[in-house]
């Protein structure tokens, strides 16, 4: 196929920029054209694909091409604008819509940068500063700034940036905002490598109490300094999430250790700072914010299992073949095995993310149980069922000589002994 040739001026723009001039990989450009109209675009062969804006697709690369636009606030929430997008709009105009300054670059096909907002200035300067008042009129800018803070660990938000934030919480344009949208800023700031940092971000602005009050509860409730020497249960939440950040955890894992505690905000005053029965409690508010932010499945179901059994593997050592056994059960291990090793990693992000020298201490419970688990799966449970039903025994007595069976087993790799 003929390469095409773009009708007007294209712009390479936003993030493709941005990471260029700081020395990252580049994997995806967006194109901003100016001067040209949809049905030109169309004419040279471009698919449009827009909803909201006109958007274009390159015939041979993929590539997406925006018109120049600007926009104008209609009403509440994300979708609340109206778009202007024709051959007048300029370069300019449809920069100064965009968020923050390092986003608001872009470069010519002869590679000159046009920066009429600063951005260079704030990529040397470490800083992630709004474009203009504009800013405020977008709620999920709010999730975007605290997502780039966990990208760009070095950078710090702007004073200015911050108090228009924390406006925008208090004139409550961030209960617009829609599950869905939610969730795909939260799930990819927790890929990033410091995703600590979007969540103190959106706590500093109050946009955390909106969005996650479940997990803005933890911060200034206390546990066992034994255990726990960092004592706030908020930091520890955030030191868990950084070790599974630190082990390159996929996002059911991080997701999970984000979910793990959350039932301690809601521990009864007699008992802190124990926390008894935290876990059950866990498991009830991570479903709660499962359902509201419609989070995947995969995502939900592991947080569910490590709220409710990151206890118990922790405690695991002490278990005999017969307990060690309905831990697995419990965890579905036996037949789910991938993701038992996930709930271990979650576990094991648990045990280090502490103050003092826990990140320093071992963790044997993970090899053990993964030993267990093996060893129970090596049993066949269909020659053991069909020796008892040659007995002439029933079904309760299969399960019981399925359950000995893997419990000898157990014993024989992990060393686990039942009392008595």
């Amino acid at each position: 196929m003929t390469e095409p040739r773009v009708p007007g001026r294209a712009y390479v723009v936003g993030g493709a920029v941005r990471d260029a001039l700081l020395g990252r990989p580049v994997h995806d450009r967006d194109w901003v054209v100016v001067g040209a109209t949809a049905q030109q675009m169309v004419d040279a062969g471009f698919r449009p694909v827009g909803r909201d804006f006109p958007v274009f697709l390159h015939p041979v690369s993929g590539a997406e091409y925006a018109l120049a636009r600007t926009e104008r606030k209609t009403a509440a929430g994300y979708r609340g604008f109206a778009v202007h997008a024709d051959p007048s709009v300029t370069l300019e105009q449809d920069l100064q819509r965009r968020d923050l300054t390092i986003n608001a670059m872009a470069q010519d096909e002869q590679g000159h940068i046009i920066d009429p907002w600063g951005g260079m200035r704030d990529l040397e300067q470490r800083v992630l500063r709004h474009v203009g008042p504009a800013f405020v009129e977008d709620p999920v800018r709010i999730l975007r700034v605290a997502r780039f803070a966990a990208r760009l660990e070095s950078f710090r938000l702007h004073p200015d940036t911050l108090e228009l934030m924390r406006g925008m919480v208090a004139a409550g344009e961030v209960d617009a905002l829609v599950p869905e949208r939610v969730w795909q800023e939260l799930a990819r700031g927790l890929m990033e490598a410091a995703p600590r940092r979007m969540f103190e971000v959106l706590r500093d602005c109050g946009a955390l109490a909106r969005v996650l009050p479940e997990l803005d509860a933890l911060w200034g409730v206390p546990q066992r300094a034994d255990a726990h020497p960092e004592v706030d249960c908020g930091e520890h939440q955030m030191l868990v999430l950084q070790a599974a950040a630190a082990a390159q955890a996929p996002l059911s894992v991080r997701w999970a250790c984000l979910m793990h505690d959350l039932g301690k905000a809601r521990t009864p005053a007699e008992v802190l700072p124990r926390h008894i029965g935290h876990e059950a409690r866990s498991v009830r508010l991570a479903a709660t914010v499962a359902a509201r932010l419609r989070v995947p499945a995969e995502c939900a179901e592991l947080a569910a299992v490590v709220a409710a059994e990151h206890g118990n593997v922790h405690r695991s050592r002490e278990l005999g073949a017969a307990a060690t056994l309905r831990l697995l059960q419990r965890c579905d291990a036996l037949r789910r095995p991938r993701r038992f090793e996930l709930v271990l990693q979650a576990c094991r992000a648990d045990h280090l993310g502490r103050g003092g020298d826990w990140p320093a201490r071992p963790y044997p419970q993970e090899p053990r149980l993964l030993a267990a688990q093996r060893a129970a799966l090596t049993v066949d449970a269909g020659a053991v069922a069909r020796e008892v039903v040659a007995r002439g025994a029933g079904a309760q007595a299969i399960a019981q000589a399925v359950a000995r069976a893997r419990e000898q087993a157990i014993e024989q790799a992990s060393g686990a002994r039942d009392p008595g």
